[in-house]
């Protein structure tokens, strides 16, 4: 099948604004978007830049928005688009650097912010932290974030205000404040509990619909809004 596929370019070097620029391409159903962006730049235009690394949905990197919504290019079907007009463009919310790639700064400045990493003070015990499979289940699903950042880029809380932590962000903060080995939860809880973190979410759910991993991540944070109204810390 022939796709016509438009992709929003921006070179800083020559361009003073974004434009469209489209391609036909021969592709099979069963080929992803990744495909797709892969012939164009090896067979068209080899100046289209993109990021992307495993191209199996585990790394996250090839994030961008396609046909208007955001989705992970190397998991994306040609098939499940269901047209043969395919538009590609960065997902929005942050400054472009080229083409799809965009500046990653501000994601990873918040998610550091919140102390992504298990924090206990006790002594390492010969084997390991142990952990019920009934308090495992508890943070299980948070656990498949892949940091992609097709929640937070999707989130106009996101794209109105560029100090909103976002919903990666506090996710990862639920992901080990729930952790019932973790030992920092009050540090974390008094990170997000604030008009920059928790209460900036209004609840609109982008974020769960553009979760490649298909985590509920507005449950998640709804979770973290009870614990700091319920609990002193």
């Amino acid at each position: 099948m022939q796709l016509e596929v438009t992709i929003k370019r921006f070179n800083p070097e020559k361009d003073t604004a974004p434009h469209a620029q489209t391609f036909k391409v021969e592709a099979e159903p069963m080929e992803r978007v990744l495909d797709v962006l892969n012939k164009i730049k090896w067979e068209q235009d080899g100046t289209l830049t993109y990021r992307k690394s495993c191209a199996h949905g585990v790394c996250g990197s090839d994030a961008m928005m396609i046909n208007g919504e955001n989705r992970l290019a190397c998991v994306t079907l040609v098939k499940d688009l269901r047209t043969t007009k395919i538009t590609v463009e960065p997902v929005p919310g942050a400054s472009v650097i080229k083409d799809l790639v965009i500046d990653m700064n501000g994601f990873w400045r918040k998610y550091e912010a919140i102390m992504p990493y298990l924090v206990n003070d006790d002594p390492a015990p010969e084997i390991e932290r142990y952990q019920s499979a009934k308090d495992q289940e508890i943070i299980e699903e948070s656990t498949r974030c892949i940091l992609c950042g097709a929640c937070s880029f999707s989130c106009p809380s996101t794209w109105s205000d560029e100090e909103y932590l976002g919903p990666a962000a506090l996710l990862k903060a639920y992901r080990f404040i729930f952790d019932t080995r973790d030992q920092a939860a009050d540090a974390r809880l008094k990170i997000i509990d604030n008009n920059k973190g928790l209460w900036k979410c209004y609840t609109i759910f982008n974020c769960v619909q553009a979760c490649p991993k298909e985590i509920d991540i507005t449950k998640h944070i709804s979770a973290l809004k009870r614990k700091v109204v319920s609990e002193q810390y």
